[in-house]
């Protein structure tokens, strides 16, 4: 068997590292920072009896996460997450509309709900149904990584409303970015099998606990032969006689027989300039999650998607007194200070649940992950590389290679086991990680 070092503990390394070890090859992962999980994780806030975990943005999946899925099933933490059956759509002023699945089969199963959509007129629902027809007929246009998903919107004549109270609140949240910088590509895969191509492959989970104890030490341990160190910053690959010889973390020198950086496309040019990447053509877009405390419940749903404001989703997390609120592609909010940013949500949260401006609030904490994702815009597939790289040895995962999805945990755990696989094809015993989409 073969020795591998993993860089980067991020779930593309994470899963690279989970499957590796679990074929029987001996793993070493390093990741600079004090904890895995990269941008899905948790870390502690506050001091003494107020300290506690939060996550730096509520992370959620659906049922057509395959390959995520088989991942919490190899750390054996898959009952960890509570998957719901239906969605909560409210406006301002508290009216509340359910998306659920009905008795018709897929892909009409969401038919009798959406006749009870009261955020939607009986015109606006007809033309829904007509684009979501369109999507299922036309998955396979030549264009679709060419023009936006609002241009294609705009070509089905979808009214304002519809784009603004229905496209948009499930789009941006699911690929992180705004309808008129998303690729339809991306947009046309997340809505077929998130929402239609299955009756069940909506349904949607939340991590019961935080983040980071999904990947904790005793997962690691029913895996086996995966070392990971922490705090182990990686300054670069050595790179001698056209093969990758070792990783450099401070003054020590790390060998394997095969390396698999696992790095954001923002590192990976200073760490192996070898590879000559050209990242230029990628972007950031960023995620704000707002943490809020109260000194009372607030609502008793676990979670909501939030219509005509600029909060999103609202994910109760305890007892609904701690509430987190999201905002996608939120480029309004990366300069807006932290006092401004809690004073919006407190305003916006009070017009969906009343109870909210009667709470006071206890503590507060805002998180702005400016490089969250790559924006997802049109003609970047042509620019995400491939897992082998010219150094035989040296492979690539991360969310932002080429793992056919946009940049979701789903697209890292796939980036993650595709590398997987080549590192096994070049070390003469190929196996296969990665799941089919459902469809």
């Amino acid at each position: 068997m073969a020795k591998i070092v993993v860089i980067g503990g991020g779930l593309a390394g994470l899963a690279a590292a989970a499957a590796l070890g679990g074929a029987g090859h001996s793993v070493v992962l390093l990741e600079s920072r004090p904890f895995l999980g990269g941008r899905a994780t948790s870390y502690e806030v506050g001091n003494g009896e107020e300290a506690e975990f939060i996550d730096n943005c509520q992370h959620i999946l659906l049922r057509c996460c395959v390959n995520l899925l088989d991942f919490y099933q190899r750390l054996g933490v898959e009952q960890d997450i509570a998957f719901s059956r239906e969605f909560t759509f409210i406006e301002p002023g508290g009216r509340r509309s359910l998306l659920r699945s009905g008795a018709l089969p897929a892909p009409m199963h969401f038919a009798g709900s959406f006749l009870g959509l009261s955020f939607l007129n009986f015109g606006e629902k007809l033309a829904l149904a007509r684009a979501m027809k369109a999507i299922e007929r036309e998955r396979g246009r030549p264009d679709l990584d060419r023009i936006t998903m609002q241009q294609w919107l705009d070509e089905k004549r979808q009214p304002p409303r519809v784009v603004e109270r229905f496209w948009r609140q499930m789009l941006v949240s699911a690929i992180n970015e705004e309808l008129d910088r998303m690729a339809a590509t991306h947009g046309f895969q997340v809505f077929w099998l998130g929402f239609l191509a299955s009756k069940t492959s909506h349904e949607m989970g939340v991590p019961a606990v935080p983040l980071g104890k999904l990947y904790s030490s005793d997962a690691w341990k029913r895996i086996g032969n995966v070392e990971i160190r922490l705090r182990a910053p990686v300054s670069r690959i050595a790179v001698r006689d056209g093969v990758a010889d070792a990783v450099v973390v401070g003054d020590e020198e790390v060998r394997g027989d095969y390396y698999l950086s696992a790095l954001p496309f923002e590192r990976i040019g200073a760490v192996v300039p070898e590879l000559g990447i050209d990242v230029t053509a990628f972007e950031h877009s960023p995620i704000t999650g707002i943490h809020l405390w109260f000194d009372r419940p607030v609502t008793d749903l676990p979670h909501a998607t939030l219509l005509d404001r600029t909060i999103q989703w609202m994910f109760n997390k305890h007892e609904g007194r701690y509430i987190q609120l999201v905002v996608s592609a939120s480029r309004s909010l990366t300069e807006m200070p932290r006092a401004d940013a809690i004073a919006l949500a407190l305003k916006e949260l009070a017009e969906f649940f009343p109870d909210a401006a009667r709470a006071k609030l206890e503590k507060a904490h805002v998180v702005k992950e400016v490089r969250a994702t790559f924006s997802a815009k049109p003609g970047l597939e042509a620019h995400r590389p491939v897992n082998r790289t010219a150094i035989p040895n040296l492979f690539l995962a991360g969310d932002w290679t080429k793992s056919g999805w946009p940049a979701t945990m789903e697209g890292a755990v796939r980036s993650g086991y595709l590398a997987a696989e080549a590192v096994t094809v070049a070390a003469g015993a190929p196996q296969r990680f990665v799941l089919p989409d459902i469809a």
